[in-house]
């Protein structure tokens, strides 16, 4: 039997270029913080209703869950701006790249030529704050790839005709 796998040499490698990663917008944190206490204040809220209507009698623990809830917002508080600083992009001449984590690091990038499509979403409250998400979509693959949050509008838009030009051209 023959083997047709070769050992190829760790520097026969193209030399990885590091480019220099932009930092999304600072108004994203202002969605972040947002986010979060929507999801805090829906989860004292349940508590509250549980708690009224004797649905489930928690008054013995009724603190204690009040507690819990403020330790866990707390936490995720933490971690979102900790790691805000942590998520940047870069679009190159031939691809893009996001990166991102404060405990578990990521970094994708999607070659131009994998792109079947790209959109470019705005919640409400991005919209308030003139930004949007930049989705890039792969060959196989139900979702998106790759996704950019906290971009301003104008820029994910000039990226999004920039990567469809380099597709197209």
């Amino acid at each position: 039997m023959v083997n047709s796998f070769q050992n190829i040499a760790v520097t026969s490698f193209p030399e990885f270029v590091e480019s220099e990663f932009k930092p999304i917008e600072k108004k994203y944190l202002n969605v972040i913080i947002i986010h979060v206490f929507i999801f805090f204040f829906i989860s004292i809220f349940g508590v509250f209703i549980v708690d009224y209507t004797k649905i489930i009698d928690i008054s013995a623990i009724l603190l204690d869950v009040y507690f819990s809830i403020l330790i866990i917002f707390a936490l995720i508080f933490l971690m979102q701006f900790l790691g805000f600083k942590k998520r940047k992009y870069v679009v190159r001449e031939k691809d893009i790249s996001y990166k991102s984590g404060l405990v578990f690091k990521k970094t994708t990038t999607v070659p131009f030529n994998r792109i079947q499509h790209l959109e470019i979403d705005q919640g409400p409250i991005s919209r308030f704050f003139d930004l949007a998400v930049l989705s890039v979509f792969t060959a196989g693959n139900s979702s998106d790839d790759l996704k950019i949050n906290g971009l301003k509008k104008e820029e994910a838009e000039k990226i999004k005709e920039f990567i469809s030009n380099q597709i197209d051209g």
